[in-house]
């Protein structure tokens, strides 16, 4: 008899397994996925555990020193190795080489926390280690391929670098008020890195996602920008608050002035790309904000760093570690009701942080909130993004 012919379900494609290999591919996937937890992680010592923090930096000095060299510049180091491949078609660092430099900055993390000087010391090394690696990775492949208008990114990483080494060397010798300044001098820093990035990207991804729209690069005001910016830097060294605050108004009013003509009304259904808005145009307040502050109008570096920090540096974040991060794993440039919430989260944070640096009743109850959003969003960024992370492009 023949038999009658068995029809089977199809069997379910197997899921793709994690690879080491794709894990080291490019200095995003290690670094945002590490930045991130680390944000999640130090924000919850800080506010909810501050009794462990028992190292070397203690207490808001940790704080501002871990939000800024381990959360923001971590950041900025993983889209630049990444973008570096981009602009001369060489990888700066992966494989082997990118997993010593996301070791170098794990050690400095632990480091930090462990008491005693002998740890304090291993973690400086490490992490000034790790901002001149990343230099000298993305200086190699910018000269080899003679990205001249790429010229001036390593060196700004050196400074970044430069700036934690003078921060790191204050904390050591016990001088809060030179510790201060150096630390400005790294937010101003990281300023000028983020907007030489968001200057150029923000306009480029707009363009593409929204059909029809047309934006200038504005690269002349972006050049007057930069070199304000520069300015401000080297008249906060050599202590001119005049002249620094001039600049540093410059630098903030060309910034929204930019976001204005980027047209940022036909961009409010797509929010990949209003959330960059949002942590531009903070970026740019933020910059008036100090300028205000070396002029001597707002007596508080709590007021600029947290409205450069968290307003400005870390909204562009969660905004450039979703859509960047899509883009190179090969995913639809769409978000999902998941990474809304995330960036819904992050400006509650940072809304809420600044509300608690107003002398009410509610400081307290604002400070645990913001902190709560916080830690949710990047928890929640590395529940969505960290599977594909470690995984191939599809």
């Amino acid at each position: 008899m023949i038999p009658l012919m068995q029809i089977e379900d199809p069997a379910r494609a197997s899921p793709v397994r994690p690879q080491w290999s794709a894990f080291l591919e490019l200095g995003f996937r290690p670094l945002y996925l590490a930045g991130c937890g680390w944000a999640a992680v130090s924000v919850a010592l800080w506010i909810f555990a501050p009794g462990w923090l028992t190292g070397q930096l203690g207490g808001v000095v940790w704080h501002a020193h871990e939000m800024l060299w381990g959360f923001i510049a971590t950041i900025a180091v993983g889209f630049l190795l990444t973008a570096g491949s981009n602009w001369t078609g060489l990888n700066p660092l992966h494989g082997r080489p990118l997993a010593v430099l996301t070791l170098l900055w794990a050690v400095a993390r632990a480091g930090f926390l462990v008491p005693g000087p002998a740890a304090f010391a291993i973690a400086a090394a490490s992490e000034l280690l790790f901002f001149a690696v990343a230099a000298l990775a993305l200086g190699r492949v910018i000269v080899v391929k003679r990205s001249q208008r790429n010229y001036g990114v390593p060196p700004l990483v050196l400074a970044l670098g430069l700036a934690d080494a003078l921060f790191l060397w204050a904390a050591w010798s016990g001088d809060h008020l030179v510790l201060m300044q150096h630390f400005h001098t790294g937010l101003l820093c990281m300023a000028v890195i983020t907007l030489l990035v968001a200057r150029r990207v923000i306009p480029f991804f707009a363009s593409r996602a929204v059909q029809g729209l047309s934006i200038p690069m504005h690269t002349r005001s972006g050049h007057w920008q930069l070199g304000a910016s520069v300015l401000a830097i080297a008249f906060g060294l050599i202590g001119w608050p005049t002249a620094m605050a001039v600049c540093l108004a410059a630098a903030g009013g060309i910034a929204l002035v930019q976001l204005v003509a980027w047209k940022p009304w036909a961009v409010r259904k797509v929010p990949l790309l209003w959330i960059l808005y949002v942590g531009y145009a903070a970026l740019g307040a933020g910059l008036l904000v100090a300028a205000a502050h070396a002029a001597g109008w707002v007596l508080r570096l709590a007021w600029p760093a947290h409205v450069v920090g968290v307003a400005g540096f870390s909204v562009l974040i969660i905004g450039m570690v979703t859509r960047t991060a899509l883009g190179h794993l090969g995913r639809p440039l769409r978000t999902d009701r998941l990474m809304v919430t995330c960036y819904a989260l992050v400006i509650a944070a940072a809304a809420l942080r600044l509300l608690a640096l107003w002398p009410t009743p509610f400081v307290l109850a604002c400070l645990h909130a913001s902190a709560t959003a916080w830690v949710l969003a990047f928890v929640l960024y590395l529940w969505r993004f960290f599977p594909m992370m470690i995984r191939p492009r599809p």
